[in-house]
């Protein structure tokens, strides 16, 4: 069984673990959706993005610089991003070192790398005479029931549980408590900015540039062919968004000032595994095929959801709802949603640009040989 600490660990890989290759992903981009005649926004704002070169980042600047804003972005210096001519860069730590935001004014504030609580304090006390809206990136892990479908933005969260003080732990240690230090860090930034701060609960992000492999397995094994491992059943519901969805709407939220707490994820209805594994063969072109293996023979085989069969997690009665959640509140303020075969499209591309050693080696996902020997073990266990 897939527990929530797993789930914890593995949305939060990309992040602690700060891999990534200094790549141009937003080149893959090359559709209507992305080459549309960019519209200015209604007002030019002043924007720090606190990180902008992970995941996330560098396509919430792109989007924020194609429609007239300036843009400041805030980390330490270690990973490179291809980010437009004329954004700012302001070197520091969000631990100790907030020296070159002294002095300075936004119109607003987005947070996107914050795992522990004392790195929204530290900038809060900074900036909270600094800005007129802090957004800061959630996560849908910081909720304390997983059993209710359509469980919305009103859903109690995690509390912290852990011995050690919440506002000392190093980032290494935040893995085992990753749901609920977000939710303190969503308190923290509901003190700082009170009437100012904007809450956004995403759902598990995808597509290119996305080094933890969590949505990319998927179009790289169908992309490779044969026949493909499929877990539980084709109805077991998904859902997912595209890096690029939530970075765009996210400088819309700041457009628009709204505040409030919002999930974002996608999309309006949880799409079955079925529906989007066969979404992505037919978006590639490609001749795979699938065998539907049930959740509690994969079991049996020490096959994990999420980890060895990314997106995908074996349902029960405690977390059923971890892959339906209710988006109405985002979508009610603008989230949009690109085709999930230009997300599947763009992804393989992204992953066949990488270094050949890093395409041998993805970090989720069945190892072939191991695929082979379930698949065989399933049709025997049928007398196939």
């Amino acid at each position: 069984m897939t527990t929530r600490r797993d789930f914890f660990l593995a949305t939060t890989a990309g992040g602690i673990l700060g891999l990534g290759w200094p790549l141009d992903v937003h080149a893959l981009d090359r559709d209507t959706h992305a080459r549309r005649t960019m519209e200015p926004a209604p007002r030019a704002l002043r924007l720090l993005i606190l990180g902008g070169t992970g995941f996330t980042g560098p396509h919430q600047v792109r989007y924020a610089v194609a429609r007239g804003h300036t843009v400041t972005v805030f980390n330490r210096g270690r990973r490179q991003a291809d980010l437009p001519d004329g954004v700012e860069h302001l070197v520091g730590d969000r631990n100790d070192d907030l020296k070159s935001l002294e002095g300075r004014e936004w119109d607003v504030v987005i947070d996107n790398p914050t795992t522990l609580p004392n790195w929204v304090r530290l900038s809060g006390r900074l900036l909270k005479d600094a800005c007129n809206q802090y957004i800061f990136i959630s996560t849908i892990s910081v909720y304390a029931d997983n059993s209710v479908v359509q469980m919305d933005e009103t859903t109690p969260v995690l509390t912290y549980q852990g011995e050690a003080d919440p506002f000392t732990l190093p980032v290494t240690e935040a893995g085992r408590h990753y749901g609920a230090l977000k939710a303190l860090s969503e308190r923290e930034t509901a003190y700082w900015f009170p009437g100012r701060a904007t809450i956004i609960r995403p759902g598990l992000i995808v597509g290119p540039g996305d080094e933890t492999d969590r949505f990319s397995y998927w179009p790289v094994r169908i992309d490779r062919g044969g026949e493909v491992l499929a877990p539980g059943t084709p109805q077991d519901p998904t859902q997912i968004i595209d890096a690029r969805d939530l970075a765009e709407w996210t400088i819309r939220m700041a457009e628009t000032g709204e505040v409030g707490v919002y999930n974002a994820t996608g999309p309006e209805l949880p799409r079955p595994i079925g529906e989007m594994l066969e979404g992505i063969r037919s978006a590639l072109g490609s001749r795979a095929t699938f065998t539907w293996v049930e959740q509690a023979f994969l079991q049996q085989q020490n096959v994990r959801g999420w980890s060895d069969m990314p997106v995908w997690v074996a349902l029960s009665d405690r977390n059923r709802a971890f892959m339906q959640v209710s988006v109405e509140r985002a979508k009610s303020k603008g989230l949009t949603y690109r085709p999930l075969a230009q997300t599947a499209r763009d992804t393989i591309a992204w992953f066949k640009s990488l270094p050949a050693d890093r395409q041998a080696t993805l970090r989720v996902g069945l190892k072939p040989e191991r695929e082979v020997e379930v698949l065989a073990a399933w049709k025997a266990s049928r007398g196939a």
